[in-house]
């Protein structure tokens, strides 16, 4: 059956994506769909068990897709609404992220001024019912759809909540038009340097970017940080729009190549830019893509931002969408997008595998220099480099299993529902208390370890009985190396504790100043906004945009 959903994929695959073909090609596309559509009536007829229509021809389609690159894929109707909710901003709600916890669906993060945060709802709060149907077995996809509906509408939520006494409530909740913030919080930082967070680029990107930059310049802003790490992208236009913003009126900042001339486009900005001297840094990551790359390899082709952080994404490749017969929408890779320096970011070429399918990243030494406005050298094939890069530290296990089992975000809760306030999120640190309480929270016997050491060390020891190196000398040293790597629960809490402070700082933030607070208080210390401050403010940040790079 795999083999044939396969097959089928292929044969559609050359259907939807050859425009312009030979006489000859018709004919095996022809010929392809109808052995393909002959197939299938004959599992129908004569297969022994019942074949599910819709779910085979899905995994076909889907197969077909994945082929061809991550980014091409077909949406059907009923999963056109999240898509809108993407490309949009908005959906009818009652403004809440929601989260699957081994405790059942749980309200993680009601938005500040929404129907769910005005209602009472707050966030730990577990899902019990939802109009009266019981949610306990859920998953939060179905959640999710009975709590999203038209604006106007109501919804009745009955929830269990943490740590508190009267622990069932119900709320009669009145859904409304939500409208995600692409700018979850923008303010003032030392030497007079304006601060962005832009987590998306969605149709309302373009007007909150707009004000919070007029709103710091009004301010006094004698710099600006514009902050994309984590954004993994959204609508070309309103990447376009962004950058008008600081790049005069009428600069190329993008063009897109693709099959036939419709796919090639030259993008300039149109808008009238706010200010196009004001110093500027753009914070990037590994998690920075597409439309966040078109913003920092735009800025720093034209030597107008230094990009600061580690190597973004590589994501190079446009999608458009294109309607499907039954309402279904194909978003399917029309072009490779080109910044103003010339060069194409994609760091993979999904047209090129290897024998087993497999795809991998252009390495270094196959890019090529290109050179930005003022002589600078930049790269092709691999995301932007940023001009300045940062090195954070690897993320420890025991960091990565509190964020994993919650035990922060847990105790986040706990602590907000016996603490009425906190200081504000520039003020608030994780205390020497609050430290020691969290300890004390944690259950040793609950405690999840991912034993990465003890199961190397055994493994070796295996390894080494097998190869007849096993003696009584080796096994007491083996011995001795494992108690060495044995968890120590309140030791590994210790020597972790300023990784650790910072997740759990940002929940409890969170609690009380919603998103806004959070990230707020996560830029105390955060490595790339000191370093974009000290460039901000010194010769620094001449030095590097007017630095010509020596021509061979």
């Amino acid at each position: 059956m795999k083999k044939i959903i396969l097959f089928a994929a292929a044969a559609i695959a050359i259907s939807l994506l050859t425009s312009a073909a030979t006489r000859s090609r018709k004919t095996d596309i022809s010929r392809n769909l109808d052995i393909f559509n002959t197939i299938y009536k004959e599992l129908q007829t004569f297969y022994v068990d019942t074949i599910d229509a819709e779910k085979s021809i899905q995994t076909a389609i889907n197969a077909m897709l994945d082929d061809v690159d991550p980014y091409t894929e077909y949406i059907s109707a009923k999963d056109q609404e999240q898509f809108r909710t993407m490309t949009s901003g908005e959906y009818g709600g009652i403004g809440s992220l929601i989260q699957q916890t081994p405790k059942g669906v749980i309200f993680s993060e009601p938005y500040k001024g929404s129907p769910s945060q005005e209602a009472g709802i707050l966030a730990g709060d577990i899902i019990l019912t939802i109009d009266g149907d019981s949610a306990t077995t859920w998953t939060s996809s179905q959640v999710s759809e009975r709590l999203k509906g038209q604006s106007g509408t109501n919804v009745k939520v009955t929830v269990r909540r943490p740590y508190a006494k009267d622990s069932i409530l119900s709320f009669d909740i009145r859904r409304a038009k939500i409208q995600i913030p692409s700018v979850p919080y923008w303010g003032m930082l030392p030497g007079d340097i304006g601060y962005i967070c832009l987590n998306t680029f969605s149709e309302k990107s373009f007007p909150e970017v707009k004000e919070a930059t007029a709103a710091l310049k009004e301010r006094g802003a004698k710099g600006l940080i514009l902050d994309l790490r984590g954004n993994g992208g959204g609508l070309v236009e309103s990447a376009v729009q962004i950058l008008g913003l600081y790049l005069p009126k009428g600069t190329t900042v993008l063009s897109t190549r693709g099959k036939g001339v419709l796919n090639e486009k030259v993008y300039k900005t149109s808008v009238s830019p706010i200010d196009t001297e004001m110093p500027m840094a753009v914070l990037i990551d590994a998690a920075s893509a597409s439309a966040s790359e078109i913003v920092s390899g735009a800025l720093q082709d034209l030597d107008r931002a230094v990009v600061i952080g580690n190597r973004s994404f590589g994501k190079g490749l446009v999608q458009s969408t294109r309607q499907l017969p039954y309402d279904g929408l194909l978003k399917v890779t029309v072009a490779k997008y080109y910044i103003p320096s010339g060069r194409l970011i994609q760091a993979i070429d999904y047209s090129r595998r290897n024998p087993d399918g497999s795809v991998a990243r252009i390495p270094d030494s196959l890019t090529t220099v290109f050179h930005t406005a003022g002589g600078r050298e930049v790269r092709d094939g691999g995301g932007i480099t940023p001009d300045i890069t940062v090195e954070y530290p690897e993320i420890n296990r025991i960091v990565y299993n509190i964020v994993r089992d919650n035990w922060a975000y847990d105790f986040a809760t706990r602590y907000a529902a016996s603490h009425s306030s906190i200081p504000s999120p520039a003020d608030f640190e994780v205390t020497d208390t609050i430290y020691e309480e969290f300890k004390s929270f944690i259950d040793p016997e609950k405690f999840e370890y991912d034993k990465v050491c003890e199961t190397a060390v055994d493994q070796l020891r295996k390894l080494a009985e097998a190869e007849g190196y096993m003696n009584d000398s080796t096994s007491r040293q083996f011995d001795i190396l494992a108690g060495m790597l044995r968890h120590d629960l309140g030791r590994d809490l210790d020597t972790n504790r300023d990784a650790i402070s910072r997740y759990l700082g940002g929940e409890i933030v969170s609690r009380y100043y919603y998103s806004a607070g959070e990230v707020e208080n996560s830029l105390k210390g955060d490595q790339s906004v000191d370093s974009a401050l000290s460039v901000l403010t010194t010769p620094r940040y001449g030095e590097i945009l007017h630095k010509t790079a020596e021509r061979k």
